[in-house]
């Protein structure tokens, strides 16, 4: 028999999502069903894959109480055959991401983490998984992102742009893939046009067959294909799954049939793993105990829909950190805002993960002329497809901006226009001032120039607990801060 047939699982961008939600009458999503999916799977299927394409961490208490190692405890017990690194994975640092890589019973891969003084790799690049006498070969890559999130740690490096990572894979697949490797799989966390412009870069000799893909949450009704090659990922969370059902011939060494689907993960397609459960419940009671206190009641349920607009919860948190400052505005990353809802009654644990990535915040000054060029970058055209950092602005900001001709029509401070030669106090967390260059599209020495930059608030999230503690009824409203014109 010359056909078999191999079934792959894939998700990505689990972030912290372990519980189940509702959506129209039914549960959906959480480990346990999650679980419950791969295992009734590999009970069907002779064959069976399941990977895992980056970004397990954050998203919940019970990850950030344990410093992922709840995470990876629980995935042990999902048993994922191979797991790629995602930016979100270097969160708690490299150190500690290597002790919790010890902790995993499952491989994890990266191609493109390196230590810079010997140029030794962090971890193994690639993973050769044997199935009923086939050999498929993973390889993992990871975003330019991560060296945002490690530029302290000097002695850590990553190759920078997509052209070096489809050399990388050329490199691998020129050393490990044998005439004994019948598929080529690329596990990446870069986005999904990074994925594309990857695709087109790499070479027919280099035999890639399939890139699934992390890290952009893109929801896909269908699998792309680019330069021959097709292209998924699933979305984010729990309460979605990828599913590959291969054909493969062993004869002519090549995929005869391919076919690809975005499945629910709900209670119509699976049941839950009790052994999951039981697992999570233990997590569940220890953080409730410590985290299911309520901090305030807002006036309204408060929404944060998209990452690339002024939101309700982005104007309400820059307002807040800004009230009583001694800067003039907030650039709160809307990135560093993870909850797409929150209240009208705010718990500790609620607060906790809608602001995970507590930090420092830094207050430098710009001119006029500098913050007009700080827009201009932050709103560019890559902005509108979610890859870049967007912010939320505190109250008197307003920008008027038009896609088509690329225009800033209007910038004004409490009403009256920016001009050159003003001067603004401005305040970001930890992560954008360090890749401020980056970021804002100003190289930070211009802005060092014009005051020594400090620090002005320790923790974000005591700042925020405190203000919620003694504010009972917030509310907060789109009011036309950032206006796009098409």
């Amino acid at each position: 028999m010359t056909k078999k047939k191999v079934v792959i699982l894939h998700s990505n961008d689990m972030h912290g999502d372990f519980l189940p939600s509702v959506k129209d009458g039914k549960e959906r999503g959480g480990l346990p069903r999650l679980s419950g999916y791969v295992n009734k799977v590999r009970k069907e299927e002779k064959n069976v894959i399941y990977a895992m394409a980056g970004d397990m961490f954050r998203g919940s208490i019970i990850d950030s109480e344990y410093m992922g190692l709840s995470t990876i405890d629980l995935v042990n017990t999902l048993d994922p055959d191979v797991a790629a690194i995602g930016n979100h994975e270097v969160d708690y640092g490299i150190a500690h991401l290597l002790f919790l890589e010890k902790c995993a019973a499952f491989p994890i891969i990266n191609a493109n983490l390196f230590v810079t003084l010997n140029n030794s790799r962090m971890f193994r690049p690639y993973m050769n998984i044997d199935v009923d006498g086939m050999r498929i070969l993973f390889i993992g890559i990871l975003t330019e992102e991560v060296l945002a999130s490690t530029r302290m740690e000097k002695v850590i490096g990553s190759f920078i742009n997509v052209e070096e990572a489809a050399k990388e894979v050329g490199i691998i697949c020129d050393n490990y893939r044998t005439k004994d490797t019948d598929m080529t799989i690329l596990l990446t966390h870069i986005g999904i046009e990074k994925d594309r412009e990857l695709a087109s870069l790499l070479k027919k000799d280099y035999g890639v067959d399939l890139i699934i893909g992390g890290h952009s949450h893109t929801f896909m009704d269908e699998m792309e294909i680019v330069n021959g090659i097709p292209i998924v990922q699933a979305g984010t969370g729990t309460g979605i799954i990828g599913r590959f059902d291969i054909v493969y011939d062993t004869w002519r060494n090549k995929i005869t049939d391919l076919q690809w689907q975005c499945l629910d993960v709900d209670e119509d397609l699976c049941d839950n793993d009790s052994i999951m459960e039981e697992l999570l419940s233990y997590y569940q009671t220890e953080t409730d105990a410590k985290y299911r206190r309520i901090v305030t009641r807002f006036a309204r349920r408060l929404t944060h829909p998209s990452r690339i607009e002024e939101t309700e919860i982005g104007n309400l948190y820059a307002d807040l950190l800004q009230e009583d400052s001694s800067f003039d505005i907030m650039f709160m990353g809307s990135g560093a805002l993870r909850k797409k809802e929150l209240g009208p009654i705010v718990e500790y644990q609620d607060m906790l993960e809608n602001t995970p990535f507590d930090d420092v915040v830094h207050m430098v000054k710009v001119t006029g002329a500098q913050l007009r060029r700080m827009i201009m970058h932050i709103f560019r055209d890559e902005a509108w497809l979610g890859h870049t950092e967007f912010y939320q602005y505190s109250k008197g900001m307003r920008i008027v901006y038009r896609k088509s001709t690329h225009t800033l029509e209007e910038l004004s401070f409490k009403g009256k226009p920016v001009e050159e030669e003003d001067t603004f106090l401005i305040a970001m967390q930890n992560y954008h001032f360090k890749s401020f260059t980056e970021f804002f599209g100003v190289p930070v020495q211009e802005v060092i120039a014009n005051m020594k930059p400090r620090i002005v608030m320790t923790s974000v999230n005591n700042i925020v607990e405190e203000y919620f503690s003694i504010h009972q009824g917030l509310d907060a409203h789109v009011e036309g801060r950032i206006v796009i014109l098409e």
